[in-house]
């Protein structure tokens, strides 16, 4: 009798490249595509397949991206390839109250068109930003994608070597960790991460209502955490699943909501029937929308802020939750993260360009000049906002509200915040990922 031994795999050719990612979330997706348009050679590992990622039941979040995140976007080739529509924040109204209470009448409102601005930001739902990055992943030629898969990194003075499980090597002149706040190559760096547990939660998920939003995004400050409604695409006539009319029971109108609430109290949130949830939203946003439904699921996901002591290490850096993590009361953490891969981006594309090292000491600590005053600002100011608004103390509360009023009523501070959630500013040049596509540097 004679037997047949199954075929070998075919063993693979190690790869050389100028730069490892460690990561295919947003940020570190991102900053592969801007890298590899630029012509700079990428590999790109992640543990999880990323193909699951683009379905709806996998992560419900939208993304409040801002004008600069949008530029960056634009030039790695992504905006192009949303395939859902993304909506412009026009206006954003900020307020301060109580749940079941009317908003106080001492708001501040910011509108885009009286600031010269075409909007503030646009929200893309997550699952979107997944389709873009999928797609224009597998098409660089000079990106190696590698998921599912894990590696070992090791890293010294003259360059960085990954092992891929199956024993394949990649070579490269720098490693940079988007693997979130969990990272093993900050880890492993010895790099230590100052860390706050909010003892928050963020209850994420869509609501249909009856009248439009007009592009305005809201920012209700309330005693136990800041509640957003962030402005989503109106639904088609019919079709697109979810986003249709006939899904949201009639109401063509949509919006997200990030509602921070007190952890012991998020189970019993989560547990509610659809209607009784679609209740408390309405608490705490107001009844300027008219009747409102859910649509689609609920998430939950802990609050906690995260500041790596450093943002490099021998051929390595850290971007995007692995370097820091912020509140989500301002809604800037990715575009944090994505100023992040502008400023690593630029650095690397110049360096490549004038052929020096791309992962020298002198490009790390310039990183790392550029990019930590901005993070350790953002994480302060969230910080400061979350600790002065999550009370109901009378005083403070009557002083915020005042603070609030006045804001409104000077252009230039109001010009100043403005500005900041729009993303300009945080050490990235202004030229090479500004939005009209990246020079190559071949």
């Amino acid at each position: 009798m004679t037997s047949f031994a199954p075929p070998a795999s075919p063993v693979l050719p190690d790869l050389e490249v100028d730069v490892l990612v460690i990561g295919a979330g947003p940020v570190g997706g991102t900053l592969a595509t801007a890298l590899a348009t630029a012509g700079v050679a990428v590999a790109v590992v992640d543990a999880q397949a990323l193909a699951p990622m683009e379905l709806p039941a996998f992560d419900g979040r939208a993304y409040a991206v801002a004008a600069s995140s949008r530029n960056l976007l634009d030039a790695a080739g992504l905006w192009d390839l949303l395939p859902a529509p993304s909506c412009a924040i026009t206006g954003i109204r900020v307020s301060d109250g109580r749940p079941g209470e009317r908003a106080s009448a001492l708001h501040l409102h910011f509108d885009a068109g009286e600031m010269g601005e075409e909007a503030f930001g646009w929200m893309v739902e997550a699952r979107s930003l997944r389709v873009a990055l999928n797609a224009r992943l597998a098409a660089l030629p000079n990106l190696h994608l590698l998921a599912p898969m894990t590696a070992r990194v090791e890293r010294e003075a003259s360059g960085v070597v990954a092992h891929l499980e199956g024993g394949r090597l990649v070579r490269a002149r720098l490693a940079v960790s988007a693997e979130g706040r969990r990272s093993a190559l900050r880890a492993a760096a010895g790099i230590g991460a100052a860390r706050l547990d909010y003892r928050q939660s963020g209850i994420v998920c869509a609501i249909a209502h009856e009248r439009p939003h007009r592009g305005t995004a809201l920012e209700a400050f309330l005693p136990n955490g800041p509640f957003a409604q962030l402005p989503l695409p109106d639904a088609p006539l019919e079709g697109e699943g979810e986003r249709s009319v006939a899904a949201r029971e009639g109401f063509a109108h949509a919006s997200a909501i990030v509602w921070s609430e007190r952890s012991s109290l998020v189970p019993h949130f989560m547990a509610m029937g659809p209607e009784a949830f679609a209740r408390e939203v309405t608490r705490r946003m107001g009844d300027h929308l008219g009747r409102v439904r859910l649509v689609g699921g609920r998430w939950a996901y802990p609050l906690s802020a995260l500041q790596a002591m450093r943002f490099t290490d021998t051929r390595l850096a850290l971007v995007g939750d692995a370097a820091h993590g912020i509140h989500p009361i301002a809604g800037q953490g990715l575009n944090v993260g994505l100023r992040d891969v502008a400023a690593l981006a630029e650095r690397i594309i110049l360096a490549k360009a004038a052929g020096e090292d791309v992962g020298s000491p002198a490009l790390l600590a310039d990183y790392q000049a550029a990019r930590r005053p901005d993070a350790i600002l953002m994480l302060g100011a969230t910080h400061a906002l979350e600790r002065l608004f999550g009370n109901d103390i009378a005083p403070v509360r009557i002083a915020r509200r005042l603070g609030i009023a006045a804001v409104d009523r000077i252009p230039a501070l109001k010009g100043f915040f403005a500005r900041r959630a729009m993303g300009f500013s945080g050490g990235v040049a202004s030229g090479l990922l500004g939005g009209r596509g990246i020079m190559p540097v071949a």
